[in-house]
């Protein structure tokens, strides 16, 4: 206990440091954050063992796990398929750099896989898929991606655009469900993608760097609506798979199409990677209502990643400071400014807070519930 004691003061004084150089995404309006208000807050989100559904970590470093263990936090790393960057485009020395990084990371680092869409048109597309997905579920893997590209980028021999919901697909999901896994379903863009740009908009800044998903008067393109609508489908075919919608399921602005959403499909939940931005930006009396009263339909997640190229230092200060200012925002009472914005703490209580952070991944993805060895 005494070195449990010790790691973690060390990792709360990083996360006070951490909290000092991002005074502007954390700090109260009413007066700077004291070293034991800080203190408090990274006290309170390690105690609840949290779990973090949603990252794409491609290295590790002492520090990084350092950090991991002082915060009693687990991750899921999720593997994506992109033939937009090099260290995406082939899928199985992914698999073996993330199932290093699950072995390295002491429990902390549990491996979402996925499979490759683009080889939709081989004529053994299917097997070779769920073969895949199976030796990675007997190596550990607790579930499986699906992300933007279907839907969004990989057309047909005849030119259209091929959707989640396509017929080749269909044994894949069955599989994943006959195993107990989860999918996690990346579909769509926020509305912004679609245009006209708006630079308030959260996801602005993404499409000025990764232009080739900003689709605005792409001829031919398909409307969000079709490729939500397509997922749509899959949940409805398939009532026994377990499906996490990303990026609260790419409804950023409409809580209640997620509510009807939640009332239709039992066997769909949400993630909130990246998206939290755009709950802050609501009003907060409703997200609250919101979140008590689909309390278990939530989890947490971030969408931070751990490039290969990236420091560990600015990494591990990236990482801490979303942590906080995600922790202030769901469990706290306190008003801070992000990004020029006044923000309103939601206050959740605590037993709502420990669905989001912890429960919920649990029950979603099993697998998630092996604590981690520090």
């Amino acid at each position: 206990m005494i070195g449990v004691a010790r790691t973690l003061s060390r990792v709360l004084l990083g996360f006070s440091i951490a909290l000092c150089s991002a005074a502007q995404t954390s700090t109260s309006t009413s007066a700077p954050a004291t070293a034991a208000s800080e203190e408090r807050t990274f006290r309170a989100f390690a105690a609840i063992h949290p779990i973090d559904v949603h990252v794409h970590v491609f290295k590790t470093d002492p520090a990084f796990q350092k950090m991991l263990e002082g915060l009693n936090l687990r991750l899921m790393d999720i593997l994506v398929m992109d033939d937009t960057e090099s260290y995406r485009k082939q899928l199985q020395p992914q698999v073996d750099n993330a199932l290093e990084l699950v072995r390295s990371s002491r429990r902390h680092i549990a491996l979402c896989t996925t499979f490759d869409p683009y080889k939709l048109d081989s004529a053994s597309f299917d097997d070779d898929a769920i073969n895949q997905i199976n030796r990675n579920f007997a190596q550990g893997a607790v579930a499986v991606k699906i992300w933007k590209n279907i839907g969004m980028e990989i057309k047909d021999s005849s030119g259209q655009y091929v959707m989640a919901d396509d017929s080749r697909f269909e044994p894949i999901y069955k599989d994943i469900a006959s195993h107990g896994k989860t999918l996690m379903a990346h579909q769509a863009e926020p509305d912004v993608a679609w245009g006209p740009p708006d630079p308030s908009d959260p996801s602005s800044s993404y499409y000025r760097e990764n232009p080739q998903w900003y689709v605005a008067g792409r001829p031919g393109f398909p409307s969000k609506q079709k490729i939500l609508e397509a997922r749509d489908h899959v949940l409805a075919n398939n009532p026994q798979l377990r499906m996490v919608g990303v990026h609260l399921g790419s409804m950023e602005r409409d809580l209640d199409n997620i509510a009807r959403h939640f009332d239709n499909y039992p066997n769909f939940a949400i993630d909130t990677a990246a998206r939290m931005r755009y709950l802050m930006l609501m009003p907060p009396k409703e997200v609250r209502a919101f979140l008590i009263k689909y309390q278990d339909r939530v989890l947490y997640g971030t969408d931070l990643d751990f490039l290969p190229d990236a420091s560990p230092a600015e990494v591990v200060k990236d990482w801490q400071s979303s942590y906080a200012r995600d922790w202030n925002f769901l469990a706290t009472s306190e008003t801070f400014n992000f990004r020029g914005r006044q923000v309103h703490g939601l206050n959740l209580p605590q037993a709502v807070l420990k669905k989001i952070f912890r429960d919920n991944a649990i029950h979603w993805i099993p697998g998630l519930a092996d604590r981690p060895t520090n």
